[in-house]
């Protein structure tokens, strides 16, 4: 099965933040993986890191709010609906178009153009807030806990509808290494390199994790697209990311967003009065905010953990919006969404021969996942015997066919190269996993992204002009 998408619809999938210290039990244990099926019948043990396994217990849940339980795919929603104006990939081109000083992408190359699908002023100096993991879905069923950014939503507030002025697609897979690459270049994944949570290093050819970059190629190399803020620099355009001192030329931060000056605070306070006082100088300021990603990975966006993210990451975005100087332009955006998993429904490869057959390596994520086949197997052969095992909720498709439908946007000989001979994305609230490779807290997360349903592929858009 082929589908023709978008060649901007680029990322969709599981996202883990960035944070070093946060999220590394929820990579494959790479160490165990890279010497994959050499027996297929031995398990490695996974670790019981009790102290940081995320609860799926229900004890402490908010019930879901009607609809939420429909995740319909956004393949079929917003797969011809939304350009490729309205996309992750069209903030910075249209930002940069906003302040005078246009810079198009491989494929955006219409800056003006996004600046007008994406409503945004002519201006002197914008602020970017990125939200990691706070999907538009998400926003709208618990809206209650965040009156601020409700109001940017106006009238919107029905969940089942789909408002396109305040809301934009990411790109596939729906997860923070790609978004992020998609974002900081303006371009898509099949063009970065950045194809998942891990992913293959064809030089190695071992799994490599790509928040940290554990084994990967260096960031410069596998990422070869300019960044936005790199290319408004060259314009002599002051280009500015707040953020914790922890992810100052970080491998990701280099990949992705390299060009602006790092501007390192611990504290929330102290970041959101550094975003006003750098707003107050003409350019372009970014801020990314993990609170809420990192509560939905650990609790499930249910929880009341996730609202309270919510509630503390509305109140820093009201604060710095009251404090911004007159005619600054704010937008708040995210990196993907999230689902609930569930984990009765969850498929465990280690326990099933039949996924196991022909398949040498696992990468992506649990939502997003990529197989990399033994030399001796059948394309076809995998292809047909994963969509007879997994079919009913997840789409299989071969590497050729996620090309020739631009899963991952366009894209180059040498980045496909590293994609997945096999590329699987689950439906609704489902789950696969290996047990023999990934550490229990991984497979029990609650709250997990990286595929294309519309709680984890549609982002909000949300803006203002201050007064």
């Amino acid at each position: 099965m082929c589908t023709q998408v978008d060649p901007c619809w680029n990322n969709r999938g599981m996202c883990a933040t960035e944070n070093p210290t946060d999220n590394d039990n929820s990579s494959l244990d790479t160490s165990s993986h890279n010497n994959a099926l050499k027996d297929s019948t031995s398990h490695s043990n996974p670790q019981n890191l009790t102290n940081s396994t995320p609860t799926n217990s229900h004890d402490a849940r908010i019930p879901a709010p009607q609809g939420v339980i429909d995740q319909t795919p956004v393949w079929d929603l917003a797969g011809s609906s939304y350009s490729k104006y309205r996309t992750l990939s069209a903030i910075l081109p249209g930002l940069s178009s906003a302040l005078g000083h246009p810079v198009a992408t491989a494929t955006q190359t219409d800056p003006q153009t996004c600046q007008s699908a994406l409503a945004i002023p002519r201006v002197s100096s914008a602020v970017v807030i990125l939200v990691d993991g706070l999907g538009y879905f998400n926003l709208k069923a618990k809206r209650e806990h965040a009156p601020f950014l409700a109001s940017l939503l106006g009238d919107d507030s029905s969940f089942a509808e789909q408002d396109k002025t305040h809301s934009l697609r990411t790109c596939y897979p729906s997860t923070t290494t790609a978004a992020l690459a998609t974002l900081g270049t303006g371009t898509c994944p099949g063009l970065t390199g950045m194809l998942g949570y891990t992913q293959l290093n064809p030089r190695t050819h071992r799994i490599t994790q790509m928040i940290k970059f554990k084994g990967a190629i260096p960031p410069a190399d596998l990422q070869r697209e300019p960044t936005v803020f790199e290319r408004l620099s060259a314009q002599s355009v002051r280009v500015s990311n707040v953020s914790l001192p922890e992810f100052k030329g970080t491998p990701m931060t280099e990949a992705c967003l390299r060009g602006a000056d790092f501007v390192a605070e611990n504290k929330l306070d102290k970041q959101a009065q550094k975003v006003v006082e750098l707003a107050g100088q003409p350019g372009l300021t970014y801020w990314y905010l993990r609170e809420v990603d990192k509560a939905g990975h650990h609790y499930g966006w249910f929880s009341r953990e996730w609202a309270q993210a919510l509630e503390q990451v509305d109140n820093l975005i009201h604060t710095v919006a009251n404090s911004l100087p007159k005619g600054t332009f704010l937008c708040v955006s995210a990196d993907h969404g999230m689902v609930e998993t569930d984990l009765t429904r969850q498929i465990d490869i280690a326990k099933n021969p039949a996924l196991q057959d022909g398949i040498q390596l696992v990468a992506g994520e649990p939502r997003a996942l990529m197989l990399y086949m033994k030399k001796s197997a059948s394309v076809d052969a995998v292809v047909q015997r994963w969509r007879q095992e997994v079919g009913k909720v997840a789409t299989v498709m071969s590497k050729q066919e996620a090309i020739d439908s631009r899963l991952y946007g366009y894209s180059t000989p040498r980045i496909e190269e590293m994609l997945g001979d096999v590329l699987v994305y689950c439906h609704e609230d489902v789950t696969i996993v290996d047990s023999r490779f990934q550490k229990q807290p991984a497979m029990q997360m609650p709250g997990v992204h990286g595929s294309m349903t519309r709680l984890e592929a549609t982002i909000p858009w949300l803006t203002m002009l201050t007064e």
